[in-house]
């Protein structure tokens, strides 16, 4: 786990403070609310992943001027993906293990933080799987802090807690919320003068069956999740071979977050002479290393830190904000990311032409390459050069850079079947 603090807690000024698991849903909000009421301190922990985010929990947390951290959890998330105890929804999502992992971690940050429970905006049947009376005991079973976690919304139809029997918190003022009903919610969202917030969706990429089809094509490929594969798949067409998974992006923001996601040893493929797509070749075989996976997501995180800065400035927050730990050599990551940027820009535009592949090893290498070859024709494939009789892709590699030149036969079997 990986903490930011957005803005930070402070010292203890009240009897009693809470760590409330945030996502800047309604839910959560309202839990923090009604505590607040009572006197509480509220201090909002949110987490990130590579399968969801934190900006809106950022926003949120800003406009009710609730001190704020953020704790990347990419690696303990894939953990419990892989091998979850209490098996998985609909779709990829392990939602009981992933909760209870959540209130786990929050127990280990209450002494940091001089909190005296966890809160959570859970309402008891909410979700039929996750929500459950069951579910939720499970949840406090994993978090390891037998009643000190407080679900302020349900609370009358729970077991009191340790918050509630030391005085901490006012039993008679929690609430009884129950179902999928979000009437009363409205109403407490009318009463506190909420004007925005998020729908109980959820943002978590687990839930979508596109992405988790994906996911499991991609354990299946490599054998295990691994965080770099995931980020790089979660934007453009992935195409996944033997050897090599083929990424090729749809539009301009998923060629910058294929940018952002590459390393060095993949190779960054794009047209040459015309507008087109970015696609990005990484090898099985190049990859295996836990030193340059692990430098990997520190440059990823480091940015993920850097944007939730922005959006924290952008909500309001005039607070500067600190990582309690950083990665290094985010600003190297970025430069280089500006670089190819304007590279492949210069390429598709015919400013910069490369020569064609020679008889070089590396050249020979990209040559009998297969999967570098059919990334070459799905860029085509995917640009406006699929129209022409001829056409040519630039393949990019740290200090090369040529092309290889192909006939719209070659391309014509990734165009769709004419009926």
């Amino acid at each position: 786990m990986k903490i930011f603090e957005i803005r930070e807690p402070g010292e203890k000024k009240k009897k009693a403070r809470a760590l409330l698991l945030f996502s800047g849903g309604l839910d959560s909000v309202l839990a923090g609310k009604v505590l607040e009421e009572q006197g509480v301190e509220i201090v909002c922990l949110t987490f990130r992943s590579s399968f969801f985010g934190a900006r809106e929990a950022i926003k949120a947390a800003a406009e009710q001027g609730w001190p704020l951290i953020v704790a990347d959890i990419t690696r303990e998330q894939i953990r419990i993906v892989e091998n979850p105890r209490y098996g998985y929804g609909r779709q990829l999502n392990p939602c009981i293990d992933c909760h209870g992992q959540m209130a786990r971690l929050a127990a280990e940050l209450l002494q940091r933080y001089q909190a005296d429970f966890v809160a959570t905006g859970e309402v008891l049947g909410e979700r039929p799987k996750s929500q459950n009376l069951q579910a939720l005991g499970l949840v406090e079973k994993l978090s390891g802090i037998k009643g000190l976690v407080l679900r302020p919304l349900s609370a009358k139809l729970l077991a009191p807690t340790l918050p509630e029997e030391k005085g901490l918190v006012e039993r008679d003022k929690l609430l009884d919320i129950r179902g999928r009903s979000r009437k009363r919610q409205l109403e407490l969202a009318d009463r506190y003068q909420l004007k925005e917030y998020l729908t109980p969706a959820g943002g978590c990429l687990l839930t979508d069956p596109g992405f988790a089809a994906r996911a499991r094509q991609l354990r299946r490929w490599r054998g295990a999740l691994w965080p770099e594969d995931i980020e790089l798949v979660r934007a453009g067409r992935a195409f996944l071979e033997a050897g090599a998974m083929i990424v090729v992006g749809r539009d301009e923001r998923e060629n910058d977050h294929l940018l952002q996601t590459a390393r060095e040893t993949d190779v960054l493929i794009t047209t040459a002479g015309i507008k087109g797509p970015l696609a990005v070749v990484r090898l099985k075989a190049e990859q295996g290393s836990d030193d340059g996976q692990k430098a990997g997501i520190e440059l990823r995180l480091e940015t993920i830190f850097r944007e939730a800065v922005s959006e924290a400035a952008e909500a309001g927050n005039q607070t500067e904000p600190e990582p309690v730990e950083s990665g290094a050599g985010a600003e190297p990551e970025k430069v280089r990311c500006r670089e190819l940027r304007a590279l492949v820009t210069r390429i598709q535009e015919g400013r910069l032409n490369p020569e064609a592949a020679g008889t070089g090893a590396e050249e020979v290498w990209v040559l009998k390459n297969p999967a570098i070859r059919e990334a070459c024709l799905l860029v085509i494939r995917y640009s406006r050069a699929r129209h022409l009789g001829r056409a040519a892709a630039a393949i990019i590699r740290p200090g090369k850079i040529f092309r290889l030149e192909f006939e719209k036969a070659d391309w014509e079997k990734y165009l769709p079947s004419k009926p």
